[in-house]
């Protein structure tokens, strides 16, 4: 590869068949160029890892980006490939790590192109359709982003037009669980992130956070301003799972009702409160530029008229266990005072023990504090004291994961 100037990232220099062109982008972890491709002489987009000895996390975000994105790209039977995000052209090899080469679309983040305008309310609606198309698409295919953010999203200044970006994190299952960790290290953008994949809410990730992160998206591009804002992680946690926001409306004057409603919809803080299907928000948004355009206002309607979920979902709500977390929730008010208390489940395997500790996440995240469990199994019969091992080896991993500031307090 030809570099244009000697501060080039030295990996990118041992990539042959490509000459670098400018510098597109440069993170903790990642650098994008834009290059030419030497055999085609076309203009293509190489991101890749900056360290020479990447994680193995890394390396497995890596490869998950393009396996994903191709099967997006791709051609099927089933489903058409999806023009809302940029195709991935090749994985190469590039040292101890790898580089994706990807089609240049020629566009700018929408982060980048917030620094210098502010958008106009029907082009907010606009790109909110588009969105709403592609998360239509990702839901065909099972793929849940899990980053939705302004930074993710590349805009065509001239048409308007947008596409996502980055699937690092992505995933292809129908539901998973986040696990307690700590806000440091938690994967995703925290400003953007649904209440549910901070790991302290007791309920899976499904498609369903990607709407939320739509929804904060989409309130900064009308407010100029993000929902929440906190110094501390624990906080903004607890302002995504606990807090509302002001109603974007009220921010913005010139934001009508019903298109406030449709974002706090968005930003429900339990899934089902929210759009259950791209269909039926893009209706809404439909709706709402159609009248907009036409008459220079918006009127009242109904909304999630059209909003039929297409999958069959079973609620993460607990039930009849209404005596016993109260009872956890009333412990940890005692200790949150000062007290010391230990408490033991027992029950069957199956009948729902985990799910009732899990339930006071919350709280715990209002004050500030650390989750952890432990949980004795027939398995484990033979190691002593296993479930406290469990217990204070995740505490130790959160622990690991604060800052030096954190842990000097």
């Amino acid at each position: 590869m030809t570099c244009p100037s000697s501060d080039a990232p030295s990996p990118l220099a041992k990539l042959s068949g490509y000459t670098l062109v400018e510098k597109l982008y440069e993170g903790t972890s990642t650098v994008v160029y834009r290059a030419i491709q030497s055999e085609q002489q076309c203009s293509v987009v190489i991101k890749a890892l900056r360290h020479d000895y990447p994680s193995f996390s890394e390396l497995v975000q890596f490869r998950n980006q393009y396996a994903i994105a191709q099967a997006l790209s791709a051609q099927c039977t089933n489903n058409p490939p999806l023009l809302g995000i940029i195709r991935p052209l090749s994985l190469e090899s590039l040292g101890n790590g790898y580089a994706l080469v990807m089609e240049d679309w020629d566009g700018v983040s929408l982060a980048s192109y917030l620094q210098q305008r502010s958008l106009l309310l029907p082009e907010v609606l606009e790109i909110g359709v588009q969105l709403a198309d592609i998360l239509h698409g990702l839901g065909q295919q099972c793929v849940v982003h899990k980053d939705i953010k302004p930074a993710n999203i590349l805009i065509r200044p001239d048409s308007k037009q947008v596409k996502l970006i980055d699937f690092s994190i992505a995933s292809r299952l129908p539901k998973e669980n986040q696990e307690v960790q700590n806000p440091n290290v938690l994967e995703g953008t925290l400003a953007y992130m649904a209440p549910e994949q901070t790991g302290r809410m007791n309920r899976g990730i499904d498609y369903r956070a990607d709407f939320y992160g739509l929804g904060v998206t989409l309130y900064q591009l009308l407010s100029d301003r993000l929902p929440f804002t906190a110094d501390d992680p624990l906080e903004l946690m607890h302002c995504h799972i606990a807090k509302a926001p002001t109603p974007v409306d009220q921010i913005n004057p010139d934001v009508p009702p019903m298109v406030a409603a449709i974002i706090t919809k968005l930003m429900a803080k339990n899934a089902e409160d929210r759009y259950q299907s791209a269909i039926g928000l893009k209706h809404d948004l439909v709706s709402c530029f159609s009248q907009w355009q036409t008459a220079g206002t918006i009127s009242t309607f109904e909304l999630s008229q059209r909003d039929v979920c297409d999958r069959f979902l079973i609620s993460d709500k607990l039930y009849g266990r209404n005596v016993e977390t109260q009872a956890l929730l009333a412990a940890f008010e005692r200790v949150a005072h000062g007290a010391a208390e230990l408490m033991l489940i027992a029950g069957f395997s199956g009948i729902g023990k985990t799910a009732v500790v899990n339930e006071i996440h919350k709280p715990i995240t209002q004050q500030n504090g650390y989750f952890i469990k432990g949980k004795f199994d027939q398995f484990n019969r033979n190691i002593p004291f296993s479930a406290f091992v469990q217990a204070f080896r995740s505490l130790i991993g959160q622990l690991l994961g604060e800052s030096d500031q954190a842990l000097d307090l």
